[in-house]
This record gives C-alpha cells, sequence and structure tokens, in this order.
C-alpha cells in the first residue's frame, strides 16, 4: 500500500479499537508503519490542484493516453512536471492506464520477405491501407489512409461509402501536387492498389511499388500501426450517424493526430512538427529539393 493508505489504516485500527485503548506506537508496530512516516505532515505544492483537474481533463479527452503520453501533453502546455508526479496523481484519482500490448516475434520467412525498405527521410517511403466501418444505420463506410513512414504524418483520411482505384488515383495526385513525390509508396495486394491502371501511372510519375507479401500485414506495420490507433482512439469511440459526421470527425482526429497527440517514437513530439524539420535548401541539389519536399509546388485554384 502507499504511505497514505497506511496512515489511514493506523487511523482507522486506532478510531475503531478507541483511542484510548490502542496508542500509535502499539497500532505502527502492529501494522509494521513506521512512526516517522505516520507523523509526516504531506506538503501539497500550490499548483497541485491545477495541475489534478487538467490530468483530469486530458484523460477524459484522450481516453486512451496513459501517464506518460499525458506528461508529454503538460510539457507542451508549459507544465513542470517529471512523469512520475503524473503517475502519482494518475493513480490517486483512480484513472485507467491502457494495459500494455504483449511483445510479437518478427516472423522471419526462408525467403526474406519480411526484410523490408526502411525509411530514411521524409517522402522516401509512403504506404497506404483501408479502413472499414459501418454508420448507425449499419450501412459501411471505407476510409483510405495514408501515412508517411518516416515522418509517421498521416497525409490524408478519405471517407466514402464506396472507394475504388479512381479515388486513390485522385487523393495521390493531389498529395504528389501538394507535398512532393516519394520515391517508393508501401500497400498490400489489394484490387485498388494492384489495378493496372495504378500502377502505370505510379511508373510514369517514377513512383516505385512496393507489395507485400499475401496474408503478411505485418510487413506494412507504419501504416497498419496507425489504422489501429485510429480505431483505438476513434472509432471504437463513435457512433456516426452521417456520412458527413464521419468524414468531419475523422478530419478532426487527423488533425490532433498530427499536431497535438505525441508519439513515443517521436520522443513524445507531435508527426507535423517533425515532417518540417528536413535538411536545408543549401545542402541539396534542386532534383533532390523536389523530391524530399522541400520545394512545394503552387496549387492551381
Amino acid at each position: 500500500m502507499s504511505p497514505t493508505k497506511r496512515r489511514r489504516a493506523v487511523e482507522h485500527v486506532r478510531d475503531a479499537l478507541g483511542r484510548n485503548c490502542v496508542t500509535e506506537r502499539r497500532a505502527c508496530r502492529v501494522l509494521d508503519q513506521a512512526r516517522s512516516t505516520q507523523r509526516r505532515c504531506r506538503h501539497v505544492a500550490s499548483d497541485e490542484p491545477r495541475l489534478v483537474k487538467r490530468i483530469v481533463e486530458l484523460a477524459s479527452n484522450y481516453g486512451r493516453y496513459g501517464y506518460r503520453r499525458v506528461t508529454a501533453l503538460l510539457h507542451g502546455e508549459g507544465w513542470h512536471v517529471n512523469h512520475k508526479r503524473v503517475e502519482r496523481i494518475w493513480r490517486q484519482e483512480g484513472l485507467k492506464v491502457p494495459k500494455k500490448q504483449p511483445k510479437r516475434r518478427r516472423l522471419w520467412l526462408g525467403d526474406g520477405s519480411c526484410i523490408r525498405l526502411r525509411p530514411a527521410y521524409r517522402n522516401h517511403v509512403w504506404s497506404y491501407d483501408f479502413v472499414a466501418d459501418r454508420t448507425s444505420d449499419g450501412r459501411p463506410i471505407r476510409m483510405l489512409t495514408i501515412v508517411d513512414e518516416h515522418t509517421r504524418e498521416c497525409l490524408s483520411i478519405d471517407v466514402a461509402r464506396r472507394l475504388t482505384s479512381e479515388d486513390v488515383l485522385e487523393r495521390l495526385s493531389d498529395l504528389f501536387v501538394r507535398r512532393g513525390v516519394p520515391d517508393y509508396i508501401r500497400s498490400d495486394n489489394g484490387p485498388e492498389f494492384t489495378a493496372t491502371r495504378v500502377r502505370e501511372w505510379l511508373e510514369r510519375v517514377e513512383v516505385k511499388t512496393l507489395f507485400i507479401e499475401p496474408g503478411s500485414p505485418w510487413e506494412n506495420g507504419y501504416v497498419e500501426s496507425f489504422n489501429g490507433k485510429l480505431r483505438d482512439e476513434l472509432l471504437d469511440r463513435e457512433v456516426f450517424d452521417t456520412l458527413l459526421e464521419a468524414k468531419v470527425l475523422v478530419e478532426r482526429w487527423r488533425w490532433g493526430y498530427n499536431t497535438v497527440r505525441p508519439h513515443s517514437s517521436l520522443g513524445y513530439r507531435a508527426p507535423a512538427p517533425e515532417a518540417i524539420q528536413s535538411c536545408s535548401l543549401a545542402s541539396a541539389t534542386p532534383q533532390q529539393a523536389n523530391r524530399t519536399g522541400l520545394i512545394t509546388t503552387p496549387t492551381l485554384t
């Protein structure tokens, strides 16, 4: 038990049996409580009430965040507090700590297909995939998620009742104009991604395709991890009545993911600030700058 609970236990024993019959010394000896701990007056910092209130608010707004991620959010707001103090308040307020997921061993195949290209810089490797959900009336909706594997930034989430290869081409062409052209794009073997028109168009713009082995989603781990966060933090918590409501809430979550949500692999920073940190233009050729997105092409309106 914590020191606070042990002090309460000593006081409870004395109150139940009578303070005149049981001394503090005897109760501490029986309950194995140090008298110095029992008599120590707890020091409460002046900012403790405001900090507790803010931690509870963050835990309510981000129900799947643990105390470490909440600590990173507090640091972003200017609080000078370490994770130990936040953890103490977290447990004191009875907040739920998400269970740690069990570690999974990497499945190495004999042909080495699981050895995949590692992203080295912005716009090096993009990955995309589909996520399925339903509105309250039971009608299905599909979401096309596109992620930059190096910066972990979610580039877009398209929400519609039905998405085809034409929608994939339309979204990719828009992103290529606004953000630059990636070197590689990774996906599974879905018909929307393996369509002849999509592959020919990517070949014309000099984007190499990386298709994972069939039935091996761990080879597309970046976007699969992102899809898991999307489902855990939004789709499993929200009921969408209309398609428009789904589009608004998903886009709002995407904005928070890119600009607010601390990412553990980025040192508990949000992906979007990481995305704008690139090498200087002076050290890059015009071709390299264009490929990495340092030189942006104006959008025609």
